[in-house]
């Protein structure tokens, strides 16, 4: 009965189909542009001097969170953003344009956040894996050989590489799209909003006190459910065998041609920009006082918006503990499944871990805010640390994965064979040779946690408060200098922990 007066109140609302169409378009759409740019990326900067560098760019990018980017993008973007005081004295405007540059009907700009955002998530798992030394000397011999028959990069690179490298994305693509489809915090800042996609409605029914409303936007949660599973169906079953006949004779045939320049330059630069761009614009925003438009610089410097930061310094340490203990507790859990869980259970148990990143969010905290209230820990520290936890953790196997499969068994056939047991091998061996790619998923970790919007509200009730919770919150309200603040923040916490997470994980040679 509670099922279905759920949906008959979901099929009454007027908005809810173009909510839907609205969550799916840029939800797939979004995830398709991500995994071409990454290939793309991929294609032009593996086994080329830039690649090094995109390497050592990538942990720069992830330490963006999502919802700092958007209020960054906003302040680039907007009619009276950066851009438009730019172009203003080209086009004689004294007045910012009336266009839909931000929160456009079409959902593009929420759409250009996200594929910024999760191109370099994938890119940073492909490089995990054709960093690999059982995966990526063999690919830069498949490709030579293929350069030697004629093919060019870009051929061989689709037509070798890539169809051994997207079954080892599949986890983190259906991460990406089920993200996409259900993004609230995002969709608020920058998303349509005539209607908004479903995720952002699910989410405001779920807040009203009424419990026809709360049964509405759980069952808008589950039709999310059932179309991130559709969306996946539809691929799973094209890839065993459903793509057209004219698409797979392309792929594994192909035309000759002579080899082509990689262009690496534009690759990374393409990435770059944007990044450098939203920072610059954060930085800004977040010292801004009059600002007239059209005028390209601000009338005055306030430091007003810091100043009430550093009033507020129990969101910074609630930001920092949750971020920190949370990423150990996870990391602590990653390396333990990794070292112990025999491989059939492994195959069994990872789809439950990765749980929290394909159910849509608004659905699965619903059910932690109950478990944290039958547990007493609802509105505390502890509960929100749960939380977090459950959402780092796959992250965190994700990041060790490649790193924790890839390492040559043959040292501990080595060092047991001169009379070392397994802890010696492992505190002595394996973990130091482990000890970057640790590091990093570390350092993942606490910027995920940093990032945790939904889960830090429900099950922190509003008593626990981070640099995200509080940016995503002033986006709305207008105070725009405050939330940059508290946004720039937002991608600086996880930008040190990056960084030394690099330092850290260098080699000893390279310490002197």
């Amino acid at each position: 009965m509670w099922l279905e007066a759920g949906w008959r109140a979901l099929a009454a609302d007027p908005l809810w189909q173009s909510a839907l169409l609205a969550s799916v378009f840029t939800g797939v759409l979004s995830t398709l542009l991500s995994l071409a740019l990454s290939l793309w990326t991929l294609s032009r900067v593996f086994a080329t001097p830039a690649w090094s560098r995109l390497v050592r760019t990538l942990p720069a990018l992830l330490a963006m969170p999502h919802a700092a980017f958007a209020i960054g993008t906003v302040a680039v973007l907007a009619p009276t953003g950066w851009l438009m005081r730019g172009i203003a004295p080209l086009a004689d405007w004294q007045e910012p344009p009336a266009w839909p540059t931000v929160q456009d009907p079409w959902g593009l700009s929420l759409v250009l956040v996200l594929v910024l955002k999760e191109t370099p998530f994938l890119l940073w798992v492909g490089a995990s894996h054709l960093q690999r030394d059982d995966t990526g000397p063999g690919m830069v011999r498949a490709l030579q050989l293929a350069y030697t028959l004629g093919y060019s990069r870009p051929a061989a690179w689709w037509r070798i590489a890539v169809p051994q490298l997207l079954p080892r994305l599949t986890w983190p693509l259906l991460a990406v799209l089920a993200y996409a489809l259900t993004v609230v915090d995002v969709a608020q800042i920058i998303g349509p909003g005539a209607p908004p996609p479903l995720s952002v409605l699910a989410w405001q029914w779920l807040q009203s006190p009424n419990a026809e409303d709360i049964e509405q936007g759980t069952t808008a949660a589950v039709l999310l459910t059932l179309c991130l599973v559709a969306v996946a169906g539809t691929v799973w079953a094209a890839a065993r065998g459903g793509w057209p006949l004219w698409l797979r004779r392309w792929w594994s045939a192909g035309v000759v041609r002579t080899r082509s320049t990689s262009f690496s330059g534009p690759a990374l630069a393409l990435l770059g920009l944007p990044y450098l761009a939203v920072m610059w614009a954060l930085t800004l925003g977040s010292v801004t006082g009059v600002w007239r438009f059209p005028e390209l610089w601000p009338q005055t410097i306030s430091w007003e918006a810091w100043s009430a930061v550093q009033a507020s310094p129990r969101v910074l340490v609630d930001t920092l503990s949750l971020g920190l203990v949370s990423a150990v507790i996870s990391l602590v859990m990653a390396v333990a499944w990794l070292e112990w869980m025999p491989p059939a259970w492994d195959a069994r148990l990872r789809p439950l871990a990765y749980v929290t990143l394909v159910f849509p969010t608004v659905l699965w905290v619903i059910g932690m805010q109950h478990l944290a209230l039958g547990l007493g820990l609802d509105n505390r520290w502890l509960g929100v640390l749960m939380a977090h936890i459950l959402v780092v953790l796959p992250y965190a196997l994700i990041a060790l994965s490649p790193a924790y499969q890839g390492l040559d068994q043959r040292l501990w056939q080595t060092a047991s064979s001169l009379g070392h047991g397994r802890w010696a091998f492992l505190l002595q061996v394996k973990w130091p040779l482990l000890r970057a790619a640790m590091a990093s998923a570390l350092a993942i970790g606490f910027a995920v946690s940093v990032a945790q919007y939904l889960p830090t509200l429900y099950v922190g009730g509003g008593r626990i408060s981070t640099v995200t919770t509080e940016a995503v919150t002033l986006s709305s309200g207008g105070q725009r200098s405050l939330s940059a603040a508290f946004a720039w923040l937002q991608w600086t916490l996880p930008a040190l922990a990056f960084a030394a997470a690099a330092g850290f994980g260098r080699p000893r040679w390279r310490r002197t």
